[in-house]
């Protein structure tokens, strides 16, 4: 893999002109083949900063008077894929949808380090079956591997460095994203390890796994949306507050996860951790949806989890987000009057979830036509559910597909018309209902929410 690497990089940057970039410009053009969307868009973090329709030959272009250094992502949905540009940059993208990230290549001034991102990222995801199997070593021998893996990314960088191809600001990206890339491997190593080769016990370690720890950084804004980096904060915090549940927390490690108190735990080690604003936020944000999505905790302890968050994270700018999530979530739990979201049947008629369930016991499932072969297996569950269990009635709710569409599939389908609506306010049906995972159903009782997250497959 890394002979291929450098190859790479020597066919491409023997390609790329050299010398001082004296002009403060900005160029960023590519080629799409097999184009999945109209557009292009542009993001610096999770901000946009312009997009860039397709001309007849798919092709796009930006050019900038001027635009700050640093860590970009271009979108062309639903793909996406990073890019670095600095004054003085002239950069050409072209890529096919059908292999997105393996067919991508950056050329051009500038290019170099947009290239060895790509080809860390690639790297990875060729080497995750040698990972996988390293995490059954014992720790010693697992780090010389992976070591040894991350000290060849590191002399290829350096090799790109003293040529001056990459440079400056670029050096730093490009080195944590090694760094955090084989950082993440050592968080996760003793809890795949214990399920692997101890029988779920955690054995110990050597004195010194834990050193790269000594290195970590928690305060660079630029790094926020650095994928390894993002990654490796994330398992960092899970770890820290794993080991702070087993030394104080006295619970069985199988449910220690699912736990108020392990949650509670996360968002103390971002707040005493983490420095930089954004990063912070972003964390806070995961953890908050993790937990109120996944774990389907009591109200109780989802008043207490949304309490301590606030408390912390009392000006999160994803605070509004967050908060709807918990008013919803709220909303729906077991004997609350199902939301009073309308829908229209095949008619035309606008109804009620309410009027449709105010009588008996009642299942919504939801589907969409983008997601064929889900609608697909669902309508086999659907029919499979009807005959074994025909106490309950069974409403499908149709989302983000139009009307005709959404008539059409109906007329093939073989599913009862009378029971099939479709949302026309996706937003608010969402937010209302928390349809999260896709497989959610809500199950009802003369309207009164029985439980609002089950799951088609695994709760009848």
């Amino acid at each position: 893999m890394d002979k291929n690497l450098l190859y790479l990089f020597l066919i491409i940057l023997a390609g790329c002109s050299k010398g001082e970039k004296k002009s403060p410009n900005v160029f960023f053009a590519g080629e799409i083949v097999n184009p999945t969307s109209s557009h292009i868009v542009l993001y610096k973090g999770d901000k946009i900063i312009d997009s860039a329709l397709l001309n007849e030959q798919n092709r796009f272009s930006f050019s900038f008077d001027s635009l700050p250094q640093g860590l970009y992502h271009f979108n062309h949905s639903p793909e996406y894929q990073y890019v670095y540009l600095q004054k003085g940059d002239s950069i050409m993208v072209r890529l096919n949808t059908i292999d997105f990230d393996e067919s991508l290549v950056f050329s051009g001034r500038g290019s170099a380090i947009s290239n060895f991102l790509l080809e860390l990222f690639l790297a990875r995801e060729d080497e995750m079956p040698l990972i996988n199997n390293y995490y059954n070593l014992e720790a010693s021998e697992f780090l010389k591997r992976v070591d040894s893996l991350k000290n060849k990314k590191v002399a290829l960088l350096k090799e790109l460095q003293n040529e001056g191809e990459i440079v400056g600001d670029q050096v730093k990206i490009g080195k944590a994203s090694i760094d955090y890339t084989y950082y993440t491997f050592k968080e996760k190593y003793p809890f795949r390890h214990k399920n692997l080769a101890h029988s779920g016990k955690m054995e110990g370690l050597p004195k010194a796994f834990y050193e790269y720890r000594n290195e970590l950084e928690f305060g660079d804004e630029e790094l926020t949306y650095l994928r390894p980096y993002y990654n490796f904060m994330l398992n960092h915090i899970q770890n820290l507050a794993y080991m702070t549940c087993k030394e104080k927390c006295r619970v069985k490690e199988k449910i220690v996860r699912n736990q108020l108190h392990f949650n509670r735990h996360k968002l103390h080690l971002i707040d005493s951790m983490i420095t930089a604003k954004e990063l912070k936020d972003n964390l806070y944000r995961y953890v908050a949806f993790d937990y109120l999505l996944k774990v389907h905790d009591t109200e109780e302890n989802n008043r207490v989890f949304i309490d301590e968050f606030h408390k912390l994270s009392g000006n999160n700018k994803h605070l509004n987000e967050i908060d709807k999530l918990y008013s919803g979530i709220a909303n729906i739990q077991p004997n609350h009057v199902i939301p009073d979201v309308s829908v229209t049947n095949t008619a035309g008629d606008t109804l009620s979830l309410r009027e449709i369930a105010k009588e008996g016991k009642t299942v919504f499932y939801f589907w969409s036509a983008a997601e064929r072969r889900h609608f697909e297996n669902i309508t086999k569950r659907i029919a499979i559910l009807t005959k074994q269990k025909p106490e309950y009635t069974y409403v499908g709710i149709n989302m983000r597909t139009s009307e005709p569409l959404w008539k059409g599939i109906l007329e093939t389908s073989g599913l009862d018309t009378n029971l099939q609506f479709r949302s026309n306010d996706f937003k608010t049906l969402t937010e209302s209902l928390i349809i999260y995972p896709p497989n959610k159903c809500v199950i009802t009782e003369d309207s009164l929410i029985v439980d609002a997250f089950s799951n088609i497959y695994a709760s009848f």
